[in-house]
């Protein structure tokens, strides 16, 4: 017989009650670890205590305002539903990227930006279909050196080349983070991808890391790992950017499909990192035509902001460049 794996292990421990602050493996795209196992963003935050100014943060957010899956299958709009992204080899050609506003972002951000060439394919995703006039992220992730490549409000070139107002390059094998201050494809200058909810996790039964998620107002602030605020307003009653919330342990996951449990008990263990000024609630996933958008959508606005709690997670803060959690 085999010898149990520590996410079997990890399974028995919470079965019994015990807390379920060590990491597991980290989670994969394609041969790829998305960060090691001790990154933040793989930490479990279930056992931290609840933030003095959780209840002034989800009032910020909505407290009757419901859970929204900003992911699924098909299309809305002419639009595919989600962020999508690419896995390409290592032997994937680079092809530059030129700095370039788009629609209301006139001025790139070249400053902030990692340089290319990036080896992004010609007819890789674009957030919201190549006629969008919103966020167009682009998600890259290559086997082999396993490095994170996004784009925002990317634009393809005839030539082979992509405009972009933004640019990020994560290397998904290291903690480090990106130069405090600056922005990347996300307002909080965290990665994009590690956050989203893609269904091949689903079909494993476990989400292992934090998810990604919005919020209409947030504060001149960022907290660790985030890098970067999108805001002008001080109030102490917002969210700064990197603050970390979670679905209270008390709410009943069981009356919700297998699909939702798994995400559900995702946000109870691992939580969500508020990542960029949106809608409320929304947390992001990746578009596959496996999802069921009948379930997605008529059980997680169950949920409203009242069932989640804000927890510090800068208490695992060994390093602030790195994202390594500190036990």
């Amino acid at each position: 017989m085999s010898s149990p794996t520590i996410r079997h292990i990890l399974a028995t421990l919470m079965a019994l009650g015990a807390s379920s602050t060590v990491a597991m493996a980290a989670p994969m795209a394609g041969s790829c670890a998305v960060f090691p196992a001790d990154n933040i963003w793989n930490t479990p935050v279930d056992s931290l205590p609840v933030d003095p100014k959780s209840a002034d943060y989800v009032s910020s957010i909505g407290g009757s305002e419901t859970l929204k899956a900003d992911f699924g299958s098909g299309e809305y709009e002419g639009s595919t539903i989600g962020i999508p992204y690419v896995t390409v080899p290592a032997n994937q050609p680079d092809v530059p990227i030129v700095f370039a506003g788009f629609g209301n972002e006139p001025e790139p951000y070249t400053d902030e930006s990692d340089a290319g060439p990036f080896p992004i394919p010609a007819d890789a995703p674009v957030e919201g279909g190549l006629k969008s006039e919103g966020d167009r992220h682009v998600i890259v992730v290559q086997e082999g050196t396993c490095i994170l490549f996004e784009l925002y409000k990317a634009v393809p070139n005839a030539d082979g080349s992509w405009n972009a107002v933004g640019s990020a390059r994560f290397d998904l094998k290291s903690n480090d983070l990106r130069t405090e201050g600056w922005t990347s494809t996300d307002a909080a200058g965290l990665p994009i991808f590690p956050g989203l909810v893609r269904y091949d996790e689903i079909k494993t039964g476990e989400i292992t890391h934090a998810l990604r998620f919005t919020a209409p107002r947030t504060r001149q602030e960022f907290v660790w790992p985030a890098r970067h605020y999108a805001s002008s307003d001080d109030d102490p009653a917002l969210p700064p950017m990197g603050q970390r919330f979670r679905l209270k342990a008390s709410v009943d996951i069981t009356r919700f499909s297998r699909t939702n449990q798994v995400i559900l008990r995702a946000l109870q263990v691992y939580g969500m990192i508020l990542a960029d000024n949106g809608s409320a609630w929304f947390i992001s996933g990746a578009p596959d035509k496996r999802w069921s958008n009948d379930q997605l959508q008529s059980e997680l606005p169950r949920l409203t902001g009242d069932d989640f709690e804000a927890v510090d997670a800068t208490v695992f803060l060994q390093d602030n460049s790195s994202g390594v959690a500190g036990k």
